[in-house]
């Protein structure tokens, strides 16, 4: 398995987007990472839009970037919340200066604008958050997956396989 012995982060909030959430899970499951799904809080159960629910395994503020080979941020509304919390913020910023796989979909673009890696960076996104990630600095493109060394980012559930292909394979480098 591509990932056997590696670790990965799924961050976790209110309101994701099911799809984004449960396809990279699995995803990474099935590659053989052993999965951390990370909150705000550890064993706190979110809901997603579409009603689906996961319980969160870790607290962001506990979580050691150093161990991980890569992070994933589901898009919804859950974006939005999840920057509210320093932790959050700061574990994405830190995962990027750790040179780990940083990936966003859809509206996970707001999670790395707030973590201030986007500065020079070509990103894609939900096209309706163009304006803030150009605003922090991106070079935004309409483009399936963009990857800009390690930070790895899409567009919409309809991405989703492209997405997770390129994470497994960066997290699989190294």
């Amino acid at each position: 398995m591509e990932l056997s012995g590696k670790k990965a982060i799924v961050l976790i909030e209110d309101m994701y987007n099911d799809y984004e959430y449960i396809y990279p899970y699995y995803r990474l499951l099935e590659a053989g990472a052993e999965v951390q799904v990370v909150g705000a809080k550890a064993g706190q159960v979110y809901q997603g839009k579409a009603g689906t629910t996961a319980k969160s395994t870790a607290a962001a503020a506990e979580v050691r970037p150093e161990e991980f080979a890569g992070l994933v941020i589901p898009g919804g509304y859950a974006p939005d919340v999840m920057r509210r919390h320093a932790e959050m913020v700061n574990l994405v910023r830190e995962m990027d200066t750790q040179n780990k796989v940083v990936a966003a979909i859809c509206h996970a673009g707001w999670m790395l604008a707030s973590a201030r890696i986007l500065k020079g960076r070509t990103v894609t996104s939900f096209f309706a958050i163009k304006d803030d990630l150009v605003h922090a600095g991106a070079n935004w493109v309409d483009q399936e997956v963009v990857e800009d060394g390690k930070l790895i980012t899409s567009r919409t559930p309809d991405d989703l396989p492209a997405f997770m292909r390129a994470v497994v394979r960066a997290m699989q480098a190294g």
